[in-house]
């Protein structure tokens, strides 16, 4: 896979921040979406995640991961998301896990 390379100054733009899924929603007729809601210590998100395929409801709450938390909003299936949940997706996407912090650690933590 080749990807365009990015400076370090496009790179330090991004917010990456530790947040931790309190509220798992389904979403009306979306089969791969979940609505959830992220705490990011300072603020409570609203993002739409295609895990739904790859995670049930109760593996996800309480769970700690990585949010880009600078992504512009975007509505699917009617619903405004305010960041994107950071995973690693195998090439056929039969394989997704999220991405999570080693050890605990605060809500709203920055990741450099």
């Amino acid at each position: 896979m080749t990807t365009e390379e990015v400076n370090f100054q496009d790179w330090s733009k991004l917010d990456l921040r530790v947040g931790k899924i309190l509220k798992i929603e389904d979403i009306e007729n979306a089969d791969k979406l979940y609505k959830l809601e992220v705490d990011l210590g300072k603020e409570k998100r609203t993002l739409v995640a295609g895990i739904k395929q790859h995670y049930e409801k109760k593996e996800l709450k309480g769970k700690k991961c990585v949010i880009l938390s600078n992504l512009e909003p975007k509505k699917l299936k009617g619903i405004e998301s305010n960041g994107m949940i950071l995973a690693a997706v195998s090439e056929d996407e039969s394989e997704c896990v999220l991405l999570a912090p080693e050890k605990d650690i605060e809500e709203g933590t920055k990741i450099f």
